[in-house]
């Protein structure tokens, strides 16, 4: 399986359906009168712009480690996560400000205009479409283990998530009666809140990578525990960890018997490497350095 053409496959597959969507809800906004619905297309926008974003950096980030980037380009992948969460919290903040001088208004007295049964349908079709993408993706971005596929499946639930919120809002103000027209521009912020939340885990984990943040403790655990399971090697310590976009990197000290040949000592460092490469893929960035034990 060719990791950057399914990438490519799954990202076309929810950028088309973002299209779609798009231009639908912004018609349905317009002429159903729904802020709510018109916030939902504005997300849908983003989506689409994620899209290219996706595919713009997965290419860069599978091109072979070369003279300037001697750990390859894998960071790429987490920049396109980062600014993914970036564009994701900007769209939250519009949608969460406008509702926001809409309910003010409404609270000064300003009567506004009940949406359109239009509206409430493009965002049922949204949410059964966006949830359909995003199963699709999150499988995967876990199959192709891409951090930027996996954002983009959760922006699509986003996507999803708000529809329903926007679908509440949007049926409460045309089925409940004029008074309650207010329940659509209240459905666009509490969107907007649920989106910020989302934008915010993937800037945590975005930036948290790019600023060289280590593996999980379970995972150093794990390659703690494979180094001390080899015949010789005994005290693994001072290890770094951290993500080069999908792979790991991996920096130990081993110590061993100082009586043993350099060729013996140079087996078992390598023994390490195999194993942990075998675990965490191909692609693992592995150092080992061998010191002497005392007596």
């Amino acid at each position: 399986m060719n990791r950057e053409k399914e990438i490519y496959k799954v990202t076309l597959v929810g950028g088309a359906v973002n299209v779609i969507l798009l231009l639908f809800k912004f018609v349905a906004g317009v002429i159903g009168h729904s802020s709510a619905m018109i916030a939902d297309a504005v997300h849908s926008l983003s989506d689409f712009v994620t899209d290219i974003i996706v595919l713009v950096f997965v290419k860069i980030s599978n091109k072979p480690q070369d003279k300037s980037h001697d750990y390859g380009h894998g960071k790429y992948e987490t920049l396109a996560l980062t600014i993914i969460g970036i564009a994701l919290m900007a769209v939250a903040i519009g949608i969460i400000v406008k509702g926001a001088v809409k309910i003010a208004s409404w609270a000064n007295g300003e009567t506004l205009e009940a949406p359109g049964v239009l509206a409430f349908w493009a965002a049922i079709v949204s949410i059964v479409l966006k949830e359909a993408v995003y199963r699709y993706s999150i499988i995967k971005a876990k199959q192709l283990d891409s951090k930027a596929v996996e954002a983009n499946a959760w922006h699509h639930r986003s996507d999803a998530l708000s529809s329903i919120g926007t679908a509440v809002g949007i049926g409460g103000a045309i089925f409940l009666g004029q008074r309650w027209v207010i329940l659509d521009p209240v459905a666009s912020v509490v969107v907007g809140a649920f989106i910020v939340k989302v934008a915010f885990d993937l800037l945590k984990n975005g930036i948290g990578d790019l600023m060289e943040q280590s593996l999980p403790d379970q995972v150093e655990d794990e390659i703690l525990s494979l180094a001390r399971g080899v015949d010789g090697v005994t005290e693994p310590h001072d290890l770094r960890t951290r993500r080069i976009g999908n792979h790991y990197a991996i920096e130990l000290h081993i110590l061993m018997d100082g009586g043993i040949s350099l060729k013996e000592a140079h087996d078992k460092a390598s023994e390490v490497e195999d194993i942990l490469r075998q675990r965490y893929g191909e692609e693992t960035h592995v150092v080992v350095h061998v010191e002497p034990k005392e007596g």
